[in-house]
C-alpha cells in the first residue's frame, strides 16, 4: 500500500483490508511512520514515537474493531502505563504514570496500534496549539495558521492523513475547535458517556469528556462504540444506546426541530460574516432535507460563564500541577510554566471552598436554562468558532494576562462550546464550510443530554449530502 492509498482510507476501511489480508497491521505502520516523516516536520503535530507501544500491539494483536490501524494519542488525559504524559509543559518534562487508564485499555483492546503522541498546549489551557515545550503545531491547510486547541495536533495529523483518526479530549471546546480549524468531524459526548477512570471520576469536574477526532462519521460512531460506557467504580454513567451507533447511522433521523443562531452572545467576538454564512447554508440544507429550521437561542450570560470556568477549571489543573509538585519535588514558577498557565494556576489554589460551591450552584442554573430551551428544539445550530482559525501568536500564552482576561480571551473565541460542557450536553463540529480563503469553518450541532444518536445520524445525513472527505488541504500525504 502506497502513501495515498493509506490517506484515502478510514479507520474502517483500514480495518477491513487487515481482516481480509490484503495488508497487514506491520505494513500499515510503516505507511503511516512514513506519512509521519513526509508531512511533520512542517506540521509539528507528533511531538513523540511510541515505537515500543506500537511493536507490541503489532507481535501481539487484538481482535477489535480497529485491529491494525494506526493511532495517535494525545499528550494529556488518557495515558498508557509508562509512556510519557508531559502535558505541553516543561514542568511534567519526563512525567509518566505507571499504569493505563480504563480508556487507554479500550483503545488497545480495540486493536489498534498507537504510534506516538500528539502535540498540545501547556495543560490544555489554550484554545491554539503552541506551547514554548514543544513549539507550535501548524494548520495543514495553511500554515501560518493554528490548528486550534487543545487537542490541535491530533487535529492537524488527521486532516494531513497520518491516521484515520486520533485521540483528542474536550474540555471547553478542545475536540470541536481543532476539528472546527482543520476540517474534521469533532463529537465530544455526553457527560458520564466515557470512561474517566481510575485517576478521575469526572475530568475537570464533569466538564471533560474523551473521544478523537476522525475524517468521517462513521469512523467516530464506531470509536464510540468500541469505548463508552461506565468503568469500575464509576459514579456517574448514562444509559446505552438502543443500538450500536455505527448502525444508528445508518438510518436517516426523524424529522428533527433545529434552532439556529447567527450570531455571538453579547460579550464574545462578533460572529464572522464567513461563519454565519456558514450556519445559513447549512441551515438552508437542513430545510431541503425536510428538517424543521427556525432561528432561535437560549439565553445566557456569556461573560459569567467564562469565569464560571475559570473556577472549575483552575481548580482542577491546579490541583494536577500540585500532583505533579508533589510526585517530582518540582517548584511551580514562572520558569517552568508558561504565564498564562501560571496564573491560571495561582487563581486555583487561591479559590475557596465557597466560591468552588458557588461555582457548581451557577452550572446547575446553566443546565435548568439550557435544559428548558432543549424542551422547544431537538438541536442547536451554531458556528463551532464565532472566527475563522486565527493565526498562530494570536492566543499567546506568553501574554501577561490575569487568569479571568486570559480564559475570556480564549472562550470568546469560541462562545458556543464551553456552555456544554458545563451543561454536560454533547455537541459536534462538522466541516460543512470552507471560507474564501480555503480555511476551513466547523459548524456546531449541540443535542440534548445522552442524544449522540441524533447528532450521529443527523451528521451522517449531511455528509451524504454535502460529502467532505475528497476535501484535501495543501499538506496531506502522498501530495
Amino acid at each position: 500500500m502506497n502513501p495515498s492509498e493509506y490517506a484515502a482510507l478510514d479507520g474502517i476501511a483500514l480495518a477491513e483490508l487487515v481482516a481480509a489480508g490484503h495488508v497487514t497491521a506491520a505494513e500499515l505502520a510503516d505507511v503511516a511512520r512514513a506519512a509521519i516523516d513526509q508531512v511533520n516536520p512542517q506540521l509539528n503535530a507528533v511531538i513523540g514515537p511510541l515505537d515500543a507501544v506500537a511493536d507490541d500491539a503489532i507481535r501481539h494483536p487484538r481482535r477489535g474493531p480497529f485491529s491494525g490501524v494506526p493511532f495517535l494519542i494525545k499528550d494529556i488525559g488518557m495515558h498508557y502505563a509508562d509512556v510519557p504524559h508531559e502535558m505541553g509543559s516543561r514542568f511534567a518534562k519526563g512525567f509518566r504514570f505507571p499504569h493505563d487508564t480504563e480508556l487507554a485499555l479500550r483503545f488497545k483492546q480495540s486493536g489498534l496500534v498507537t504510534l506516538g503522541r500528539t502535540n498540545t498546549p501547556e495543560f490544555g489551557c489554550n484554545a491554539s496549539t503552541e506551547p514554548v515545550a514543544n513549539g507550535p503545531s501548524r494548520n495543514p491547510w495553511n500554515l501560518a495558521h493554528s490548528t486550534g486547541g487543545s487537542s490541535g495536533g491530533s487535529a492537524a495529523a488527521v486532516a494531513a492523513g497520518v491516521v484515520p483518526f486520533a485521540h483528542a479530549n474536550d474540555g471547553g471546546g478542545s475536540i470541536r475547535i481543532p476539528a472546527a480549524c482543520c476540517g474534521l468531524v469533532g463529537l465530544k459526548p455526553s457527560r458520564g458517556r466515557m470512561p474517566a477512570g481510575p485517576d478521575s471520576d469526572d475530568l475537570i469536574f464533569g466538564m471533560g469528556v474523551e473521544l478523537v477526532v476522525s475524517r468521517t462519521v462513521r469512523d467516530t460512531a464506531a470509536v464510540l462504540d468500541a469505548t463508552h460506557g461506565p468503568d469500575v467504580g464509576a459514579r456517574l454513567f448514562l444509559p446505552s444506546p438502543a443500538a450500536p451507533y455505527r448502525r444508528l447511522i445508518d438510518r436517516p433521523p426523524s424529522r428533527l426541530r433545529v434552532a439556529f443562531t447567527r450570531t455571538s452572545p453579547d460579550g464574545a467576538v462578533p460572529m464572522d460574516p464567513e461563519c454565519r454564512r456558514g450556519v445559513e447554508r447549512t441551515a438552508a440544507l437542513l430545510e431541503e432535507l425536510g428538517h424543521l429550521v427556525e432561528e432561535a437561542s437560549p439565553v445566557f450570560d456569556h461573560q459569567a460563564a467564562c469565569l464560571n470556568f475559570l473556577d472549575l477549571a483552575a481548580a482542577f489543573f491546579g490541583g494536577g500541577i500540585s500532583l505533579i509538585e508533589q510526585l517530582t519535588g518540582r517548584t511551580p514558577s514562572r520558569e517552568n510554566l508558561e504565564a498564562t498557565t501560571f496564573g491560571v494556576y495561582q487563581y486555583g489554589r487561591d479559590l475557596t471552598a465557597f466560591q468552588l460551591g458557588g461555582a457548581f450552584a451557577r452550572i446547575n442554573q446553566l443546565a435548568r436554562q439550557m435544559g428548558a430551551f432543549f424542551s422547544r428544539y431537538d438541536l442547536w445550530l451554531t458556528p463551532t468558532m464565532a472566527v475563522p482559525p486565527v493565526k498562530l501568536g494570536v492566543m499567546n500564552a506568553a501574554e501577561e494576562l490575569g487568569a479571568p482576561e486570559w480564559i475570556v480571551k480564549i472562550l470568546s473565541l469560541a462562545p458556543f462550546t464551553a456552555p456544554f460542557n458545563a451543561t454536560g450536553q454533547p455537541a459536534i463540529s462538522l466541516p460543512l464550510h470552507h471560507g474564501e480563503d480555503g480555511l476551513p469553518i466547523g459548524i456546531q450541532f449541540v443535542a440534548r443530554l445522552g442524544d449522540e444518536a441524533s447528532l450521529l445520524q443527523l451528521a451522517k445525513q449531511l455528509e451524504d449530502a454535502a460529502p467532505w472527505i475528497g476535501r484535501r488541504p495543501p499538506v496531506f500525504v502522498g501530495k
